[in-house]
């Protein structure tokens, strides 16, 4: 049933199935973004019977999965003010009091870390305050704090003007990267530009500085090696340590250098990544669910800090393939409910997310850089898909038929 009432400012979709979720006594979860990584929050809860409902912009996947009891459809989740106006309005009208809330984009999670205690005073709201959130959001601060912290990272540099840029002693190729993701990807649709030379490092820097200014743009040394050279160390952190961690290697992204996100990764053994995640996460006094990447350099074997991601990671659907819940484990957190720390994933479980990782292996397949068996055995091989469930099949059937408008919208 859907309410579309003329006195609605946003189109809220409901599900039969849980339309008494709402009179619980225990409090459900409101997932920010309905995505395959949304999707997977609310799988993962709903397996456990915690209602959830979905908050998103967009055409999303989340709000067809079995367990989403609810959805409601805003404006814009890009905007800090209608954010708050949505979840405020949204939380009165259903009643949602001392539910938790589960962001899924980097602006979202500023927002929530920026009025975290206005949001406490009616939600449960797991993400830090911004004084722990700075250090992940804007590169500037995840840099700085760790060459404080002696944690290796490639070599970046921040300026002001074209003119400097000749002043640069760098070698090529370089990254240009924004120091504050969402001001940059939205426009682009890329993660990083890469220049080859001066001549292209002058021009993509004018580019980049007229879509988010100067002062957001990185100019960073270009590690040698694809996407898996990639490792992440991924977590429930709590009280200086993880609750439950794993580390993942990335044997696929999209798009193939300048991956905005793991199209195939597989959990591995890394305590050097696990050690200098640590380290920076303790400083900052984190708390809750955080992906650290991290690039190996061969030239001198040192992994070097890319991004740290304050919110679930894309494929954290792997977790229960290698025996963790995330989500899960926070909501208990959140709900006072012990949780046993110290837990690990199994290692050599993979998962893949095929609508991204397809067209990944088509271009690294003509680019004679994969072959097809090998390709086919790593999909047999395969532990988790992002999307696809034979017990909640209408997600993954409703991403098939929106892969037109995914790849005008985030280039998938």
């Amino acid at each position: 049933m859907s309410l579309h009432a003329s006195a609605e400012p946003y189109a809220f979709h409901f599900h039969h199935r849980y339309h008494n979720s709402f009179s619980r006594a225990t409090p459900g979860a409101v997932v920010i973004g309905g995505d395959y990584q949304g999707l997977a929050i609310v799988r993962s809860l709903g397996r456990h019977g915690v209602p959830a409902i979905i908050v998103d912009d967009e055409h999303s996947i989340g709000r067809f999965s079995r367990y989403t009891c609810c959805s409601v459809q805003v404006p814009n989740l890009r905007d800090e003010q209608a954010t708050l106006d949505a979840l405020f309005y949204i939380g009165a009208r259903l009643g949602l009091e001392g539910w938790v809330l589960f962001p899924t984009r980097d602006e979202t999670v500023a927002t929530l870390s920026r009025h975290r205690d206005d949001l406490a005073a009616f939600y449960r709201v797991p993400t830090p305050a911004w004084s722990t959130i700075e250090a992940a959001w804007d590169k500037r601060e995840t840099y700085r704090l760790a060459g404080k912290l002696g944690i290796p990272f490639p070599r970046a540099y921040t300026i002001r003007s074209g003119a400097e840029v000749d002043d640069l002693e760098i070698d090529f190729p370089v990254a240009l990267k924004p120091a504050i993701k969402e001001h940059f990807i939205y426009a682009t649709k890329a993660k990083a530009w890469r220049a080859s030379n001066q001549d292209e490092l002058r021009r993509r820097f004018r580019e980049a500085s007229a879509l988010i200014g100067a002062d957001e743009v990185i100019v960073q040394e270009l590690i040698p090696g694809d996407g898996s050279k990639q490792f992440a160390y991924c977590a429930f952190f709590k009280d200086g340590h993880d609750v439950a961690s794993m580390v993942a290697q990335r044997r696929r992204q999209h798009p193939p250098e300048f991956g905005r996100a793991s199209t195939y990764v597989e959990t591995v053994s890394v305590p050097e990544v696990e050690q200098l995640a640590t380290q920076f996460l303790a400083a900052v006094d984190y708390y809750g669910l955080v992906e650290v990447e991290f690039k190996h350099d061969s030239r001198n074997g040192e992994f070097k800090l890319l991004d740290v991601n304050a919110r679930t990671w894309g494929y954290h659907s792997i977790g229960p393939a290698a025996g963790l819940d995330f989500p899960s484990l926070l909501y208990d957190d959140q709900m006072g409910e012990t949780v046993a720390t110290g837990q690990h994933a199994a290692l050599g479980v993979r998962w893949v997310r095929i609508v991204t990782d397809l067209p990944t292996a088509i271009i690294e397949i003509t680019r004679k850089r994969l072959g097809v068996g090998p390709y086919l055995r790593s999909l047999r091989e395969c532990n988790s898909e992002a999307v696809w469930s034979r017990k909640d099949p209408l997600p993954g059937l409703v991403e098939a038929a929106l892969i037109p408008y995914l790849a005008v919208k985030r280039g998938f």
